[in-house]
């Protein structure tokens, strides 16, 4: 049951933090997660973490909301029910594309935004009623929290942490923090 214990490094000061997160990566421990009360530059390369591809998610969701314009617009106003409006009679799509173009930009950002949303909340795992996983109420006000899992090292990591300006540091079971 060794695994299951993790060692809560509290900071004050996010600069503080940057400096030990270095260090404590340096020193070969792998960092479980950092709770912060806002988001912090850089943290996520100091810890290592790969890049996010939400703009890439982004992108296609864009790309999909221009289709659904294109083939909406098309099949309302062309082919369903094509309507003579200011003199501009709907023989085909491409004559009639410059009037589209409103409609087809307002649902290239509607799709990507609303579904980069969603896959945001569902890639986080947050969902609605869901229980808040935070370890510490500080860490949603002024304190900084960096979780490391254990494995019979506890002492010199809690000695290391101390050293990068931690004020404080628990041993805590992990099923229990959260």
């Amino acid at each position: 049951m060794e695994a299951s214990k993790v060692i809560h490094a509290i900071y004050t000061d996010d600069d503080v933090l940057m400096s030990a997160v270095k260090k404590v990566k340096s020193e070969r421990y792998h960092i479980e997660e950092i709770y912060t009360p806002f988001p912090v530059h850089g943290l996520d390369k100091a810890m290592g973490l790969e890049p996010t591809r939400i703009a890439i998610a982004s992108f296609i969701y864009g790309c999909i909301g221009l289709t659904v314009a294109i083939v909406m617009m098309n099949f309302i106003m062309i082919e369903d029910w094509p309507q003579n409006i200011g003199g501009k009679p709907s023989f085909s799509y491409i004559e009639n594309m410059p009037a589209f173009v409103p409609i087809m930009f307002e649902l290239t950002v509607f799709f990507a935004a609303h579904l980069m949303v969603i896959t945001f909340y569902l890639r986080s795992r947050m969902w609605p009623f869901k229980k808040a996983e935070n370890p510490d109420p500080r860490t949603t006000d002024d304190h900084f929290l960096m979780e490391i899992a254990i494995h019979g090292n506890e002492a010199e990591l809690a000695i290391l942490l101390k050293e990068t300006g931690a004020v404080e540091v628990n041993l805590v079971d992990k099923d229990e923090a959260h």
